[in-house]
């Protein structure tokens, strides 16, 4: 038996193969290609854009994809959201639908909108944010570089944004937000009745949440005295409890912990100044709960 699973083709590609290979599979794509090698022979791989996957799932073309909970909610396709993956193209964090303006027009709230021109890729769920807030204008939908359309193009944009840097370069600001979205793993509603796929699904959920739960996050370990002990251990801050172990020295133990990978510049001076000796610093591939 074969999984069929849709990968989401453009800026989420390199991001969503390298957690793939963190949780253990290795998928080498091809520029030539829409159909990525994947070091499973019970998975067929394919490329698809993250607006199409759910439709494609829901249709049973494709078993599972990975695509954004916002494309899920715009085509309305009935399928089943087995696991959220917070991650982007560009950060561990999730992805905002903002409704943004030009910084010099007088428009400050979604309310000051009425009758106006709004340009969007996000046509159906925008719709139905401003039906919820009362506002009747016309939604037009956007092939792309949607930033540069206001003021001549349209009043107002709905867009897609991490960091709000590129909508600060085009001269926009943030009036709202429609909606957060982050990435998804959905399945095809037959397909999570069948016993063997939906096995195969859940260890690929395992593993691909264990890869997420490790971004940005490292393993320590070192050496302490037991007389240092509780110096070192005010010092470090844990995902639980440090696990501590006795060396073959019965004065000496072993301390391993995982933290925060930005903070580890910080602790280490600390941990050496408590009593901390062979201090080793490790990546994490995942970190299964």
């Amino acid at each position: 038996m074969k999984l069929k699973l849709g990968l989401p083709k453009g800026s989420l590609e390199t991001a969503t193969i390298d957690l793939f290979r963190r949780a253990g599979y290795n998928i080498t794509t091809s520029t030539r290609s829409y159909f990525p090698a994947i070091d499973d022979p019970e998975i067929e791989c394919m490329l698809i854009r993250a607006q199409e996957m759910a439709r494609y799932v829901e249709d049973g073309i494709l078993d599972a994809g990975l695509t954004g909970r916002d494309w899920v909610e715009e085509s309305e396709a009935k399928v089943e959201a087995i696991a959220d993956l917070v991650y982007a193209k560009q950060s561990f964090g999730k992805v905002r639908w903002v409704l943004a303006v030009p910084e010099a027009s007088p428009f400050h709230s979604v309310k000051d909108l009425e009758g106006r021109i709004i340009a969007t890729e996000l046509v159906a769920t925008t719709k139905r944010y401003l039906a919820a807030n009362g506002i009747t204008a016309k939604v037009e939908f956007s092939w792309g570089a949607t930033e540069v359309k206001p003021p001549v193009l349209a009043d107002a944009i709905v867009e897609v944004t991490e960091t709000g840097s590129s909508l600060r370069a085009n001269k926009l600001k943030i009036i709202d937000t429609v909606m957060e979205s982050n990435t998804q793993l959905i399945v095809n509603l037959e397909s999570w009745k069948d016993r063997w796929k939906r096995r195969k699904l859940e260890d690929m959920r395992m593993l691909l949440e264990g890869a997420i739960n490790a971004l940005g996050k490292v393993g320590l370990m070192l050496n302490v005295h037991k007389n240092c002990l509780d110096a070192v251990l005010e010092v470090l801050p844990a995902l639980k409890r440090p696990t501590i172990s006795h060396l073959s020295d019965e004065d000496w133990l072993a301390v391993n912990t995982i933290l925060d990978e930005s903070t580890v510049r910080d602790i280490i001076p600390r941990l050496k100044q408590a009593g901390g000796q062979g201090i080793v610093e490790y990546p994490l591939n995942k970190i299964v709960m």
